[in-house]
């Protein structure tokens, strides 16, 4: 099973996090900031990968260090999971329909990360959480699990579905690329290796 526990301490954030990427959805998620894990669950049930996560971080400031913590997590459980990437499809792509709302993800896991983010919002928050850590969430996940990922909102004008449909955009190009292919022997490369 691909599976990874990490635990990350520092004086602004501790986070636990369990994850299977070859689960059913299945989550039991706690960070604090109500509408992040509201994200979070997207992840999980749309990408049929099972979370456990409980962050407690300081809050009191802001969103920023916990969203961001998280996100750093996220990836290396991510990393841990998919080991050297041989048999995975590597590649997913994913539009999100969400009422008015229409956004593309397409993500490499190439092991050369980068995030091009082409989204705005036009309010400062959702619920608890800065809409500009939306951003910063899924750099942090590129950044420690090597993923080449593109975000793009096509239409939209309600923030809260725009940050769901990049949510659930991103859950199902995620499960695409994690998904093993037969015909795929080592990793999918002409180089024969992705880089790490």
């Amino acid at each position: 099973m691909r599976v990874a526990e990490i635990e990350r301490n520092t004086f602004e954030t501790r986070i636990k996090m369990k994850m299977n990427i070859d689960g059913s959805g299945k989550n039991n998620i706690s960070t604090g900031v109500g509408f992040f894990d509201h994200m979070l669950t997207h992840i999980s049930k749309h990408g049929f990968i099972d979370i456990d996560v409980k962050a407690d971080g300081d809050l009191y400031v802001d969103c920023h260090h916990t969203v961001e913590d998280v996100g750093i997590v996220f990836g290396k459980c991510l990393a841990e999971c998919i080991g050297n990437k041989e048999g995975i499809r590597r590649y997913g792509s994913f539009t999100m329909p969400m009422e008015e709302a229409l956004v593309i993800a397409a993500l490499d896991f190439s092991g050369r990360p980068l995030l091009c983010f082409d989204g705005e919002f036009t309010v400062d928050k959702i619920g608890d959480m800065d809409t500009e850590m939306i951003e910063e969430f899924f750099r942090a996940v590129c950044i420690n699990c090597g993923l080449n990922l593109h975000i793009k909102v096509l239409a939209g004008k309600n923030n809260h579905h725009i940050a769901e449909a990049m949510f659930k955009a991103f859950a199902n190009a995620l499960d695409m690329a994690l998904s093993y292919d037969e015909r795929i022997k080592g990793v999918h490369s002409t180089k024969g290796m992705l880089e790490v």
